[in-house]
């Protein structure tokens, strides 16, 4: 009976833990990010901007700036997917000049979401964004990348809330 009841008790833990890991994830889920964000940074002065969630997506553009002069842009999308958001980014050269090829955007599925923080990882696992909400008016941007070698490069981008 005592092996019974646990075996039940276990297999109920066991199916539990599945739910609770196959939860769907919204956009909605991600509005901690919305606003304009700023920083001076020594690639340039830097302005993110993210619309709030409507629908099943959020857009966002930044630039970077630096001596008055363009560095580089991106354009980028957050869309619902089966489980999880999906970021689609996407660089651009001074005259709106495309890094990536027109028919693939930098993929970065999200690989975590808690209430003031979201994972975006690239489908190759070569980089990460990781977007934190640390104050009212406080969001750390944070870029791993891996090298060459593998070895992994951290760039933290502490924005401000900017009216």
């Amino acid at each position: 009976m005592k092996k019974t009841l646990s075996l039940l008790l276990f297999g109920f833990f066991i199916i539990s833990v599945g739910f609770a890991q196959t939860k769907k994830a919204s956009v909605k889920d991600l509005a901690f990010m919305a606003g304009k964000w700023t920083l001076k940074h020594e690639w340039g002065d830097m302005e993110e901007f993210w619309g709030a969630p409507m629908g099943d997506n959020m857009v966002s553009t930044f630039r970077c700036v630096k001596d008055g002069k363009v560095v580089f842009y991106e354009f980028m999308v957050i869309e619902a997917s089966e489980s999880m958001p999906v970021m689609k980014l996407r660089h651009f050269n001074k005259g709106s000049i495309g890094w990536e090829e027109k028919d693939k955007p930098y993929l970065m599925p999200a690989i975590k979401i808690t209430k003031n923080e979201v994972v975006f990882e690239s489908v190759d696992k070569t980089v990460r964004i990781t977007y934190r909400r640390v104050s009212t008016v406080k969001l750390d941007c944070i870029l791993d990348e891996k090298d060459k070698k593998g070895t992994w490069k951290k760039d933290i981008f502490n924005y401000s809330l900017s009216k």
